[in-house]
This record gives structure tokens, C-alpha cells and sequence, in this order.
């Protein structure tokens, strides 16, 4: 028997006063038939700037990490408010980004600039 992935949106919204404040970022889950044995992979649209976020919009997250950090007792809401710390609080020793990763180590301001300007690009839809 096979069963299709599924796939489903979501909408993070970043907690306020932070340089992520005011945007809200649509998320793709996509579960797979071996699902909770495997984590969802979790997707930014393609280009979201951040230092774990690859090029394709992967989020690169420990507990998303099948071979170490997943177990199958964490909930769709701990992976969401994992991400959404993330956003905020990048993790400089996994890098998936080049330019995210070297900004935010190198160049403070112009990653915070970078930042607000990515908000700006996913206005509340309210």
C-alpha cells in the first residue's frame, strides 16, 4: 500500500521585538509515509534568507535531523516553535547558507538590515 506525502502550510509568525518583527513566513511540512519514523521536511519558499535556511528553503534544524536529533515523540508544535526560535536565534555551527551565515557572523548591522528587509516581503495577510 502506498501512501502520498502530505503536504501542509503554515504561517510563522516571528515574536515581536525582534529584526524578524512584522513578517509573517509561509512554511511547507511535507510528511512522508514513514512518518513519525522519519521527520518532516520542512521548507521556506526557495531563496529565504537566514544562516539555516539552505538555498532551496530545507530548514536545517537538529531535531529535524533524521540520522541524530528526530525522535517520533516530537509534536508538529515543537517543530514550529523550534523554527521560530531559529529564525531569531541562528545556529552559527550548522550553516546551510553561505551569505546568511557570513553576514551574520562578519557583518551584524547589514544581517539585521537584510533581516527587516525579508519581513517587509511577507506582510501580515490580515
Amino acid at each position: 500500500m502506498y501512501v502520498s506525502p502530505v503536504g501542509i502550510d503554515f504561517i510563522i509568525r516571528v515574536i515581536l521585538q525582534t529584526d524578524w518583527e512584522g513578517g509573517y513566513f509561509p512554511l511547507t511540512l511535507n510528511f512522508s509515509e514513514d512518518y513519525p519514523s522519519k521527520p518532516p521536511k520542512c521548507k521556506f519558499p526557495q531563496g529565504f534568507f537566514h544562516p539555516n535556511v539552505y538555498p532551496s528553503g530545507t530548514v536545517c534544524l537538529s531535531i529535524l535531523n533524521e540520522d541524530s536529533g528526530w525522535r517520533p515523540a516530537i509534536t508538529v508544535k515543537q517543530i514550529l516553535v523550534g523554527i521560530q526560535d531559529l529564525l531569531d536565534q541562528p545556529n552559527p555551527a550548522d550553516p546551510a547558507q553561505t551569505e546568511g551565515y557570513h553576514l551574520f557572523i562578519q557583518d551584524a548591522a547589514e544581517y539585521k538590515k537584510r533581516v527587516r528587509q525579508q519581513a517587509k516581503q511577507y506582510p501580515s495577510l490580515v
